[in-house]
């Protein structure tokens, strides 16, 4: 109660006052009639109180994204729905929802008098050219009577999320060379060639394709089996994404490091699109992004997890690559490895070297970030060294510049356009190293 006669309006508050001075000067000259005027007009502005608290606890918020996760760049749709729980009907509602700077000005709106039971729909657009995941909300919502007497604001306590992922480009497909050609019911027939001798069932889990269903095990064990073999013949892919701090150049949604974050973003879709099982990791090793180990998951979910680990990565102040060595030379990281770099060192082409010698194939995007700002990182190789040395150590490398368009670089990816770097020297930095000194 206390709140809501906080919320008198200055005409409430003028009538309270004037109701009050009436009833003390009709008590003061013995004026009935006076008495009466003097309580209605205090008792006008205390009826309105009561009103206007009763009602904000009758009125309702939902709020809805469409879509929830959006592309940096591209709008998303946020639609309101207030609605009147109570029996009797709303006054002014004055709408306001709290939006972060970054997705524009915080929207507002006048809804006129809500019939009992009844509800209103509003909308507006949010736009971020800044990836990340930002809270839409709370609503706040100011009651209003009929008379303006009083005024009070309410906070909803709902938030919801919006994801603002990396711009994604539309790859084209190439050979990338080890595929498993056949996915889903390709490789259930070529599981039930092998025979059903070779099978290791486990017990059924939600989500398993009914087909894989194992009917031997089955009956012996009284319980649903499924065959786990389906599983090693799906595609693995690492995704590097070098996130040192120090190797990349420029600020904002120009820097070198967001044009490596939509990059790996749009390969990491597109082996996902391919029916790549598919692990995001960072320059220290950490893994961003990937099926929890031992579960297998739908290409749509393991993008759906890459998109939202991407859209909140940030670089960090880690120093060299050894924490992805070792993560890449784990065993069971015999999968495709694509790494997204910029300003190798010597000592980062070794580690990536041995780090080769243990994967089935391996895919570096080299970034040249002179293009951002021409400022050296300490011990950075030249970029054509550095290209030159991954090449040696039997990396497929695409160079890549500010200026260069990732679909047109991605058709140099296929096992066809192979052309290995063999006995090439590098100017000023003398012969170059074999592959051999590395891969120890």
């Amino acid at each position: 109660m206390r709140t809501a006669l906080s919320g008198l309006t200055t005409r409430g508050r003028s009538f309270l006052a004037a109701g009050i001075a009436a009833a003390v000067c009709a008590v003061v000259l013995g004026q009935r009639d006076l008495l009466r005027v003097g309580f209605l007009l205090a008792a006008l502005p205390l009826v309105a109180v009561l009103v206007v608290a009763r009602t904000r606890h009758l009125v309702t918020s939902t709020r809805g994204l469409e879509p929830a996760r959006v592309a940096a760049g591209h709008e998303s749709q946020v639609r309101l729905r207030v609605d009147n729980v109570s029996r009797i009907p709303t006054g002014l509602l004055m709408l306001e929802d709290h939006v972060p700077y970054v997705l524009g000005s915080r929207p507002r709106f006048v809804l006129d008098r809500i019939e009992p039971h009844g509800y209103r729909q509003v909308a507006y657009r949010v736009r971020s050219d800044l990836r990340g995941k930002f809270t839409v909300g709370p609503l706040r919502l100011r009651l209003a009577d009929p008379f303006g007497m009083c005024e009070l604001t309410r906070s909803f306590a709902a938030r919801d999320t919006l994801v603002v992922t990396p711009v994604v480009q539309q790859l084209p497909a190439v050979d990338l060379g080890g595929e498993w050609t056949g996915y889903g019911d390709g490789n259930s027939r070529s599981l039930a060639s092998a025979g059903e001798e070779d099978v290791v069932p486990r017990e059924y889990r939600h989500g398993d394709d009914v087909r894989r269903v194992h009917w031997r095990s089955t009956a012996r064990r009284g319980e649903l089996m499924v065959r786990r073999e389906e599983q090693s013949w799906q595609n693995q892919a690492t995704l590097l994404l070098d996130t040192r701090l120090s190797v990349h150049r420029g600020e904002g949604p120009s820097s070198s490091f967001e044009w490596a974050v939509s990059t790996a973003a749009s390969i990491g879709v597109h082996l996902c699109r391919r029916g790549y099982t598919t692990h995001l990791i960072a320059a220290d090793g950490r893994q961003l992004a990937g099926p929890p180990e031992g579960l297998r998951t739908a290409p749509a979910e393991t993008e759906s997890f890459l998109l939202d680990a991407l859209a909140v990565v940030d670089a960090k102040h880690t120093e060299s690559l050894d924490g992805a060595e070792m993560t890449l030379r784990q065993p069971g990281g015999e999968g495709m490895a694509v790494a997204v770099l910029a300003n190798l060192t010597e000592d980062d082409t070794r580690r990536l070297a041995r780090a080769r010698s243990t994967a089935g194939r391996g895919l570096a995007v080299v970034l040249d970030t002179a293009a951002w700002e021409a400022v050296p990182t300490p011990g950075a190789l030249p970029h054509e060294v550095a290209v030159g040395l991954l090449r040696q150590a039997g990396w497929r490398v695409l160079p890549a510049s500010a200026a260069t368009r990732l679909p047109d670089l991605w058709r140099g990816a296929g096992r066809s356009s192979e052309s290995p770097v063999r006995g090439a020297s590098f100017g000023a930095h003398g012969a170059s190293l074999s592959g051999s000194e590395y891969c120890a």
